[in-house]
């Protein structure tokens, strides 16, 4: 089973006690950082809002069905005070738990049920070359994502595409799509950039970052753009975990040369996964 699979498991197995991120990392015998990308590769989700989600409903349904005592819900979903599980309760479903309890059934909210694990990866990944990679700088438009509205990404592509060519000290006509600072919570700041050779002449409206030297594992993913996430769900659930290699916490970067066509998502990209030394 993948460290994803063991972490969905062992999340339904555990979600009514405590559970930290460590905790189910520890159970997929992967870093948290590992389990962090992996998951939301696999499922679309970040782990602790989707542990979160999950302890919600489940509260959801027993409130639905008349539980008599509000706070007991709220302890057994792991919260402290009537006062907190009211708030993460509204937010989640847009309702309060007594309105819920009065109305008494489900219809109207969305309840999160337990994910199956999607099994599908690629039926052959290609091995990766291995790169020492330079430092350099990027510059482009950069976003803050969760894993629920990461789907946006290809606007964010759209509106840079008009700056594509024209960035002060852009060097080459390579583009850069970079992961970085990531969360606990599944929020990534993402950023469609190309290298340059200094931030000195570069406007206000672009985001800069620096990319350390590091090494990486490269790896080509020739089909359509629209299954890049398969291409991501098969390193980060197969091939990292038989591989023996750690990931570094540090930008990961999907590369696309002059070959691929922002028109039609084709020509393929090279996705570059940082590993600890």
């Amino acid at each position: 089973m993948n460290p994803v699979g063991k972490a969905l498991w062992f999340i339904e197995s555990h979600f009514a006690g405590e559970l930290t991120l460590d905790d189910i990392a520890n159970c997929g015998c992967v870093s948290r950082f590992h389990l962090a990308r992996a998951f939301e590769a696999a499922t679309g989700h970040s782990v602790m809002r989707y542990v979160r989600a999950r302890r919600l409903s489940e509260a959801a349904r027993r409130l639905a069905s008349g539980a008599p005592d509000i706070l007991a819900v709220a302890l057994d979903a792991g919260y402290g005070s009537h006062e907190a599980f009211t708030r993460a309760f509204r937010e989640q479903f847009g309702i309060t738990p007594e309105a819920l309890r009065a109305r008494g059934h489900l219809d109207t909210i969305v309840i999160v049920e337990p994910i199956k694990m999607d099994e599908t990866l690629l039926s052959h990944l290609e091995p990766p070359r291995f790169e020492d990679g330079k430092a350099f700088l990027v510059a482009g438009l950069s976003e803050r994502y969760t894993s629920e509205t990461s789907a946006a990404i290809p606007s964010q592509w759209q509106r840079f595409n008009d700056w594509f060519g024209k960035v002060p000290g852009q060097v080459g006509n390579v583009a850069y799509g970079v992961c970085y600072n990531a969360d606990d919570a599944g929020n990534i700041d993402y950023l469609c950039g190309v290298e340059v050779s200094d931030f000195s002449a570069l406007p206000a409206e672009l985001s800069r970052l620096r990319i350390a030297a590091q090494r990486y594992a490269v790896f080509s993913h020739r089909e359509h753009i629209s299954t890049v996430r398969r291409t991501w769900n098969t390193i980060w659930n197969q091939w990292l975990p038989a591989s023996g290699h750690i990931p570094a916490d540090a930008p990961n970067f999907e590369r696309y040369d002059e070959k691929f066509d922002p028109v039609s998502g084709m020509g393929g990209l090279e996705i570059w996964l940082p590993l600890k030394a």
